[in-house]
């Protein structure tokens, strides 16, 4: 039986089309885009954040996005400039990211939880966080869920949502049709209304409920009228996923 992270994983690599290009980062969206890059989509075009295009890495998967394997098998090796700039051009389809806290908008936070001058936590800050929400066609987000990160307020903006509602980006100068598409957690996966552009529950990951999901929510989310449950990995899909990461760098 697959463990949440898998189940996580292989959701997030179900969302990928067998052609787009898609931004990056370590961890949990690395191994999600090589997963669909060996099974259903092999024509996805991974843009790394450190600067590579196109590596198809094998034998192990990279640490994190800047090391040398991620230009392996690829189309050229640049800069992050660079590839920030494929994603400002609007070549780049999806982008994943992951954060401390989570409203519902899909805003999101990974710089300090309390106050900025006298934080409880100082977080990593953006990165390419901001450039991934602002420019990026299609967002999908990738964290854990509870009353503490899936808060009303963020204690800090770093990455852009749909800001304070349905026209908050394009009041704030952010290009059209973009935005947050996909939240995945431990308990489902959510995206937002077409109208107000809150977070809605899709599908429920089984041994999960209803409940759960206010449950671990600080605001309150809207319930899809068609929710499904999801359909559970095949031996197929975590056979490869494992292949994929034999040293359990993300799924130990």
């Amino acid at each position: 039986m697959a463990n949440d992270t898998e189940k996580m994983i292989i959701a997030a690599s179900r969302l990928l089309p067998k052609d787009a290009a898609v931004y990056v980062g370590t961890g949990m969206p690395l191994l999600a885009s090589v997963l669909a890059l060996n099974t259903h989509a092999p024509g996805l075009l991974l843009v790394y954040e450190g600067g590579g295009v196109g590596g198809r890495p094998t034998g192990r998967l990279p640490i994190q996005v800047s090391e040398s394997l991620t230009y392996e098998n690829g189309v050229t090796v640049g800069s992050m400039d660079y590839v920030m700039s494929l994603a400002q051009a609007g070549w780049i389809q999806y982008g994943f990211l992951g954060g401390a806290q989570i409203d519902q908008y899909g805003n999101l936070n990974t710089t300090v939880i309390g106050d900025w001058e006298k934080p409880k936590v100082r977080l990593p800050g953006s990165g390419g966080g901001a450039d991934i929400a602002s420019l990026c066609e299609r967002t999908i987000i990738i964290m854990g869920q509870d009353k503490r990160k899936f808060v009303e307020k963020l204690d800090f903006l770093t990455s852009p949502g749909y800001l304070d509602g349905p026209n908050g980006r394009a009041e704030a100068g952010l290009p059209a049709n973009t935005g947050p598409y996909r939240v995945i957690t431990q308990i489902g996966v959510y995206g937002f209304d077409d109208e107000t552009r809150k977070l809605t529950l899709l599908h429920l990951f089984k041994g999960y409920t209803l409940e759960d999901v206010q449950a671990n929510s600080s605001f309150p989310i809207g319930i899809a009228e068609d929710w499904s449950y999801i359909e559970e990995p095949t031996e197929e899909e975590l056979k490869t996923l494992h292949s994929l990461d034999p040293d359990g760098v993300v799924i130990a």
